[in-house]
């Protein structure tokens, strides 16, 4: 397990960061859906582009296998962008799903060998 983390730990990470990037873009864009100016639905489009260029970079530096299941945490991070800037509602379902993603990702990011 270790040995896949670091055979490709510059591909989760910038996977990770592609999330969070693709996650950030879709949040401009339900700020936008209630803002009248086009600010917010251009810097969503600007992240979100980011995100797929990083994306991109990041498939040179590990394996597919390892590397496409990391965009399940775009799941995880929506959630917790929702909570947090939201103010969505927080469940424990949401919880254990959270929970069953992470463990997931972390599993399939340690399976490469």
């Amino acid at each position: 397990m270790i040995s896949s983390l670091r055979k490709n730990k510059a591909g989760i990470a910038l996977m990770l960061l592609s999330s969070l990037c693709a996650c950030l873009g879709q949040l401009f864009w339900k700020l936008s859906a209630t803002d009248t100016s086009l600010l917010y639905l251009a810097i969503g489009f600007c992240l979100y582009g980011m995100g797929a260029a990083i994306m991109v970079v990041a498939y040179r530096f590990g394996s597919l296998s390892v590397l496409q299941p990391m965009l399940s945490m775009n799941y995880v991070l929506t959630i917790l962008l929702a909570f947090w800037i939201l103010g969505e509602g927080f469940t424990w379902v949401k919880l254990i799903g959270i929970a069953l993603i992470t463990v997931g990702v972390i599993l399939i990011g340690g399976g490469d060998e």
